[in-house]
């Protein structure tokens, strides 16, 4: 089920920067960040939160999942609060796709390219990359903005997921290639973003 969290006052988006691309965040719910490492969590949460400030300034649909919130919380606000335009899909399956609400959202907008951050990648994230493969859509995960409690099982599945099509690149390296070059009007915004996230 989809609660929307828009206000009347949220300003419209830009267009679109990369038009049929959407960043779909996975499961960044508080209680969830607090189960990794300090130093996981903190960075997971640096990283995703550029990838959600980067995308909304460039247009680009931002969609959250979260999972069982009635037991585990709502997303952490201070990302949430990155992507103001965002709708936010409850969900009890690890595939956000299993969720027919959310795959209808993406389907109807026109999604054709999906960017994913979240938790956990061995887990949620993982099986939403295959189930947006079978969705028909690119899949794109931001490697540098998932996380999980044992790294070696995300290490394991990156390289499944790389072996069935998936691209997984880094924040910026993504966005910088959406930018083109230095003269994209939101070039300056987004260098000052990637500076404020720090390494």
């Amino acid at each position: 089920m989809a609660r929307s969290r828009k206000t009347p006052t949220t300003p419209a988006a830009p267009e679109s920067a990369a038009p049929g691309a959407a960043l779909l965040a996975v499961d960044l719910q508080t209680s969830l960040l607090g189960a990794l490492s300090a130093g996981e969590a903190a960075s997971v949460r640096a990283r995703a939160g550029l990838a959600l400030a980067a995308a909304h300034g460039l247009g680009i649909p931002v969609v959250f999942s979260e999972q069982v919130p009635a037991k585990l919380g709502p997303t952490d606000p201070r990302l949430r609060k990155l992507a103001p335009l965002a709708t936010v899909f409850a969900k009890d399956t690890f595939s956000a796709f299993s969720n027919e609400a959310l795959a209808a959202h993406l389907h109807a907008a026109k999604v054709e390219h999906l960017l994913l951050c979240g938790l956990e990648t061995p887990v949620c994230i993982y099986q939403t990359a295959l189930g947006a493969l079978g969705f028909g859509l690119q899949v794109t995960v931001l490697v540098d903005a998932v996380g999980a409690r044992r790294s070696a099982d995300s290490a394991a599945c990156l390289s499944a997921l790389r072996h069935s099509g998936v691209h997984v690149l880094p924040v910026e390296t993504v966005f910088y290639a959406l930018l083109h070059d230095a003269g994209h009007p939101y070039f300056k915004s987004f260098t000052a973003l990637v500076k404020a996230a720090g390494k």
